[in-house]
């Protein structure tokens, strides 16, 4: 690696490491340290999970593919892992980056049950090794009007469902995220565990995506570690984090945000500019691919740009009503 040595003067505010960032890098490097400090544990962790889940490491099985976002930049790393929505670590945006270390995500496992034919628990290394790691680079939009670009490491989804075989009667998929605090009320009214859920053709779209990391290395705490789902074509609060449970179920599953406040989260949330939020306009967002405070504004596409690929899954529907 080439180091360039630059006097002070000549750096500029927009290379500055953000001071959230720096805080998340220093607490995943402290409890890396941590967790190599004797040569027993090391071993006996790799053994069990190649990639060590409760810090960042890098993903070294990944394999090219398509899927670019070839008209906007990529968010700076450092963007895409301070400013996050993960409510259990509290509501403002730097909090999760901050908190999150709490998040203790080894050893984990997600148990797989429902309408299939073959139920079971897998182990984060056994889930991580189903298939080949891809990374895609995928547009990641929020309902509060933001917007980042995002390369995502992981696999299809479907391959999961493949693997765990549904019955005919398995309609829709429901996740659940990890519930390990003694609250069962978060800040807002949310109420553990987080649910969310998919129609069994979205979450065999081969968009959506099984994650486990981003920028090449293992998910930060903040972003949902150690495993995720991604599906790009709607608001971010349907990619649930830090899933535990997944389950195939014949009927539309409950779903967090829909029972909270089901006049603002749809089922669906798929990205539409023409149905607004109740309290404010999705026409527009805002691009945060760059050290900026004055990020771009740009006009919000019609399912967050991937209409050519998503949308014939909802034609007849009426997309005000089923937002």
């Amino acid at each position: 690696m080439l180091l360039l040595n630059k006097q002070e003067s000549e750096i500029l505010s927009s290379e500055i490491t953000p001071k959230e960032t720096y805080r998340a890098f220093e607490l995943n490097r402290r409890q890396l340290m941590r967790g190599l400090g004797s040569a027993g544990v090391a071993a006996g962790l790799a053994a069990a999970l190649p990639r060590k889940a409760q810090a960042e490491v890098k993903i070294d099985n990944l394999v090219a593919t398509q899927y670019k976002v070839p008209d906007r930049a990529t968010t700076p790393e450092g963007i895409a892992k301070s400013y996050n929505n993960f409510y259990e670590f509290g509501e403002e945006k730097d909090d999760p980056a901050k908190n999150a270390h709490t998040l203790v995500t080894y050893p984990w496992s997600v148990t797989v049950e429902g309408l299939v034919a073959k139920p079971r628990t897998f182990q984060f290394g056994e889930l991580f090794h189903l298939q080949p790691m891809q990374q895609r680079v995928y547009r990641f939009r929020c309902v509060e009007a933001w917007s980042m670009v995002i390369p995502w490491d992981g696999f299809p989804f479907s391959e999961l469902i493949k693997a765990v075989e549904p019955l005919p009667d398995a309609k829709f998929v429901q996740f659940l995220s990890l519930a390990n605090q003694k609250e069962e009320i978060l800040p807002g009214g949310i109420h553990w565990p987080y649910s969310e859920g998919l129609r069994m053709d979205e979450a065999m779209h081969p968009l959506t995506l099984l994650t486990f990391g981003s920028y090449g290395e293992t998910l930060a705490n903040q972003q949902g570690a150690p495993v995720r789902v991604i599906v790009p074509w709607k608001y971010g609060f349907k990619s649930a984090k830090s899933i535990v449970k997944i389950r195939f179920v014949k009927h539309m599953p409950p779903t967090t945000w829909n029972e909270l406040a089901s006049n603002e989260y749809g089922f669906y949330a798929n990205v539409n500019p023409e149905v607004d939020h109740p309290r404010w306009s999705q026409a527009h967002e805002r691009l945060l691919n760059a050290y900026t405070i004055f990020p771009k504004v740009v006009p919000t596409l019609m399912f967050n740009g991937y209409g050519d690929q998503v949308a014939s899954m909802y034609a007849g529907m009426d997309l005000r009503k089923n937002y």
